[in-house]
């Protein structure tokens, strides 16, 4: 943003400074924004304001910037997304001009996304289910096949913020395409604005991935301990990978295991319960084991809340 000092040396030769600052003087005392400024502070005489005459030229001109704003990434404003606002005290009966920078809506709200999206971990999941905008009127408009689903994500939403994370966690069940990921983003999307922590997983991928992760200790140490901690852990799509038993035991096992009476487990999948234990009891490598997979549901089943998600496949629909 041009300064006033720079306005006034570009004016016309043979005008004095004096002259300049006089006719710059007269403008900004007729501006609606500073006789708004004097009526709220009786004391701000005209030579207090020539005195502070660039302060009051910034607080005008950012003010009419920001009236017409073309965005944070073309903020004109000395300092992106903010604002110059003045107050005025008298000190010894001298009139004492202060301004100070303040973040505009843009700004806070910037902020405030950020924020939240530093509180969200994703592994394998798409960004953009986690970058979308989300209203609960959207997520229950979107299908209303799938809105008693929605009704009850939205109840353990609330129900989180005004008691602190719950004992249970939930459990959508329900065939491809329903929106389970959509409502289970929504979901850490609105607790990461009530200061929750959350991580979400797309199984699949997690699960190829930690063969890599068996050369790599302390990737994995880390990567287990930052899912045995998160507020919020959300597994997606749950019993479409292809396991082997050191990931059900060791890893997937050893996570339930910590998570279970501290903090709440989430998941989503295309099987119910019994279908998932009927997955956790075979493994490509040992066939199967029925113990094995009715040790891990013993770490699921009680702790979770089963919501069944109905409604149309919606990949590929715009």
């Amino acid at each position: 943003m041009e300064s006033l000092g720079e306005l006034l040396k570009a004016w016309p030769a043979g005008k004095s400074l004096t002259d300049q600052a006089d006719r710059k003087l007269e403008e900004l005392l007729a501006d609606p924004l500073v006789h708004r400024l004097r009526e709220k502070h009786p004391e701000l005489n005209e030579q207090a304001v020539r005195l502070n005459l660039n302060r009051v030229y910034q607080y005008v001109t950012e003010y009419r910037n920001c009236t017409n704003c073309p965005g944070l990434d073309q903020c004109p404003n000395d300092f992106e997304g903010h604002y110059t606002l003045l107050s005025c005290d008298t000190v010894q009966e001298r009139v004492q001009l202060h301004d100070r920078k303040v973040a505009c809506k843009k700004m806070i709200a910037r902020r405030n996304e950020e924020r939240i999206k530093k509180r969200i971990r994703s592994f394998y999941v798409d960004d953009r289910a986690l970058k979308s905008g989300y209203s609960a009127l959207e997520i229950l408009d979107k299908d209303p096949t799938r809105a008693e689903a929605a009704y009850r994500v939205i109840e353990y939403i609330d129900r989180t913020k005004e008691q602190g994370l719950q004992p249970n966690g939930l459990y959508l069940a329900g065939k491809f395409g329903t929106g389970k990921t959509f409502l289970m983003c929504y979901l850490l999307h609105e607790l990461a604005k009530a200061d929750y922590s959350g991580v979400i997983v797309y199984m699949p991928d997690f699960v190829e991935d930690l063969k890599s992760m068996m050369h790599e200790p302390a990737k994995l140490r880390e990567t287990v301990e930052m899912m045995k901690e998160t507020d919020l852990l959300i597994f997606d799509d749950i019993g479409a990978e292809n396991l082997n038993p050191w990931a059900r035991d060791h890893v997937l096992g050893s996570i339930l295991n910590y998570r279970m009476n501290r903090k709440p487990t989430l998941y989503t999948s295309n099987y119910e319960l019994d279908g998932l234990e009927r997955h956790f009891s075979f493994t490509s490598k040992d066939g199967d084991e029925v113990y094995k997979g009715q040790r891990l549901m013993d770490r699921i089943r009680p702790y979770v809340d089963v919501i069944i998600v109905t409604g149309d496949n919606k990949r590929g629909l715009k």
